[in-house]
């Protein structure tokens, strides 16, 4: 009998320095998860060759060799159209590549088989790593683990749970005892018409490229169409291929993932009843609308109501804090200027920005919900309808939704879409989605003059920034060139109770984010606010109109008093929220602050009318209107050049989003100034 050492020096005598594996799997299945727990703090982050996409690469020890692992963009076919769809085949048909670990949801199983089927067809050892096993328990299915991996023909399916970090010894082990191997050939049957042709152009390839290893890969691929075979294996075929084939041979994979997922997964029938009843009504033509902006509002109802009540007690704890570091200052030998700038600028500006966790941690909490039920899914369902009527990419409703998260991975995921056209049209309306970060500028606002209507007024925000986002992509599409526009390909994926776990981890990383910018750009932007509030062309001043933030402020005054807008401390808050939405509203506290005290929201309201006595509701929802639509943050617009590749685009799209944001505002505060 072999023992384990004979078998490693085996190994070891087989590859060169380290077996080289790919990792690949659909967006969202938890391949990065797994990437970070297999290599830890062994990585090497650059960009792939030719392009801005992050490429990382790791490694991990198992039985002392050593195993290169190579994270790929999330895909979810190797069709190449998009950039990661380009990037990853590329990687995936590398000579150095040994083998590939296919990472799939376990819990989405049919849509994550797809591109399982394709990584099958390359020939090369696959290992299925089934993640998220625990979801599928919970769900009440099974999956059967021994059917499974015979109609995949035979290659290793370990369960594994990326987060727990379970199965990933015995995932290493699979690699170890499998890389090496021939892979079982995998074919699936294309039907009579198209398995002649396949014959005819794999006598073709054989005879032009004697030494190709995937003949029958790229004679399919042929069939498909595909831009890249063509171009890199360039064969005479006009007498065999007169279309495209490549619906017919989509339509062949589903069938037999199909088939597959029937005979592997127990007991679905009622969750699929169960789903079916309620997408009757969540995902209807009449109703689905209407549904969503209900749930929307409701979420914004105990935003404000919730979230405004533990804000109060967020607002004493600062009080406290303040009060007691003004006096432990003053019992200091420390001159006044550094308690200003410590009690005025830096707690109070960072403070108050604190004291909004609660009403961010609702609104996290309920989008956490919505997308692991998977609700989230429906909604990007039902908006396609009106998105296509604007003649937007039903694809780059997607990307608008994660803009309501952050901006910077919502432009990040305009690399999904395939023209260059789309990709651009849709990064300029993104940033009309309102992010998390001006959630607080919302609720400081309609908190202060919208009273028992603040939710109301606050989501209406969000209603607003899809519209406008709608009008500007309509635009758009009349004055370019019409084309039809790409259909959304979505997985409707059945119901599911939200995993406690997911959606700790969710709400903990935006919170964890929200805290770190606060701990950083806010930090630093209280300080500048600070300094030029209380330094001008004299010296250090007494009075902030004399400041340098005042000359700033009052240059820019005439443009914003057709908005309702005309005082300079808004002008600085405005110019202040290019770094981080959430300092406007910091901005607001050092600016009309009163004494290094915590405003309360009266006591803000009675700082702002003793410069603008006028100053109401309608100057408050402009405000808000010209926050929402206009230059989002630094980081977001470095995202917009990196991924535009154009500082022409980058610049002019901000001069537009300033332009249009003025706009906005000027009509809102014109307009309702004729009614109020």
């Amino acid at each position: 009998m072999t023992s384990n050492a004979t078998i490693k020096e085996t190994i070891k005598e087989t590859i060169k320095e380290s077996i080289h594996v790919a990792l690949a799997g659909n967006p969202n299945c938890g391949k990065t998860t797994l990437f970070n727990a297999l290599t830890g703090a062994h990585l090497k982050v650059a960009n792939w060759p030719g392009v801005t996409v992050e490429k990382k690469e790791g490694t991990a020890v198992y039985q002392d060799i050593p195993i290169t692992l190579t994270d790929t963009p999330g895909i979810y076919s190797l069709t190449s159209y998009t950039i990661e769809e380009q990037i990853t085949r590329q990687c995936l048909m590398d000579e150095e590549i040994d083998a590939i670990i296919n990472i799939v949801d376990a819990s989405s199983l049919e849509r994550n088989l797809y591109l399982t089927m394709q990584l099958l067809e390359l020939g090369k050892p696959v290992i299925l790593a089934l993640n998220m096993m625990d979801i599928v328990e919970e769900r009440g299915l099974e999956i059967d683990l021994h059917r499974l991996p015979e109609m995949l023909g035979d290659i290793p399916v370990i369960p594994i749970s990326a987060i727990k970090k379970k199965g990933l010894d015995i995932l290493l082990h699979a690699i170890l005892h499998h890389y090496a191997n021939e892979p079982h050939e995998f074919v699936i049957d294309y039907g009579p018409l198209i398995e002649s042709k396949i014959d005819k152009l794999s006598v073709i390839m054989s005879a032009r490229y004697p030494t190709h290893s995937l003949v029958r890969w790229h004679a399919v691929k042929l069939l498909e169409d595909d831009e890249a075979v063509k171009s890199d294996h360039p064969v005479r075929i006009t007498d065999i291929v007169n279309k495209s084939y490549e619906k017919e041979i989509i339509q062949a994979k589903y069938a037999y993932i199909e088939s597959v997922i029937n005979e592997v997964i127990l007991y679905q029938d009622k969750v699929k009843k169960s789903t079916d009843r309620a997408d009757h009504i969540l995902t209807s033509p009449y109703f689905g609308v209407p549904i969503f902006l209900a749930i929307m509002g409701l979420i914004f109802f105990f935003t404000f109501t919730i979230g405004d009540w533990l804000k109060g007690y967020f607002e004493v704890l600062l009080e406290v804090l303040t009060g007691a570091v003004n006096n432990l200052l003053a019992a200091m030998p420390v001159s006044d200027w550094l308690v200003s700038l410590i009690v005025d600028g830096i707690i109070s500006g960072v403070g108050a920005i604190l004291t909004f966790i609660p009403n961010l941690a609702i609104l996290f909490l309920a989008l956490a919900i919505l997308e692991d039920s998977g609700y989230m899914a429906r909604v990007a369902y039902v908006m396609d309808g009106i998105m296509g009527k604007a003649g937007l990419s039903g694809k780059a409703f997607l990307p608008m939704i994660l803009g309501f998260g952050c901006t910077v991975p919502a432009i990040m995921a305009v690399r999904s879409l395939e023209s260059e056209r789309d990709r651009r049209r849709t990064m300029i309306i993104i940033p009309f989605m309102s992010c998390s970060a001006k959630l607080p500028v919302y609720v400081l606002f309609s908190g202060m003059f919208f009273g028992e209507y603040a939710g109301l007024a606050a989501f209406s925000m969000y209603i607003l920034g899809v519209a406008c986002a709608v009008l500007i992509a309509k635009a758009l599409h009349i004055l370019g060139k019409n084309k039809d526009n790409e259909s959304l390909l979505i997985e409707l994926p059945e119901y599911k109770r939200p995993n406690f776990r997911t959606i700790r981890i969710f709400v903990g990383d935006k919170l964890r984010h929200y805290l770190t910018k606060a701990g950083t750009v806010i930090f630093a932007v209280s300080i500048v606010i600070w300094l030029l509030l209380n330094f001008g062309p004299g010296g250090m001043v007494s009075n902030p109109a004399d400041s340098y933030g005042a000359v700033i402020g009052r240059a820019l005054v005439p443009l914003l008093k057709p908005a309702g807008l005309g005082m300079w401390q808004i002008a600085i808050a405005l110019i202040s929220g290019i770094s981080a939405k959430e300092v406007v509203v910091s901005s607001f506290i050092v600016l009309f602050g009163a004494n290094g005290q915590m405003n309360t929201t009266g006591s803000m309201i009675d700082q702002i009318r003793l410069i603008a006595p006028d100053f109401g509701a309608l100057n408050a929802y402009a405000m808000m209107v010209f926050c929402l639509l206009y230059v989002p943050c630094a980081a977001a617009v470095g995202t917009i050049w990196k991924e535009s590749g154009s500082t022409r685009f980058t610049v002019g799209l901000m001069v537009f989003q300033v332009a249009f944001a003025w706009l906005a505002a000027v009509l809102v505060y014109q307009v309702g100034s004729l009614f109020l």
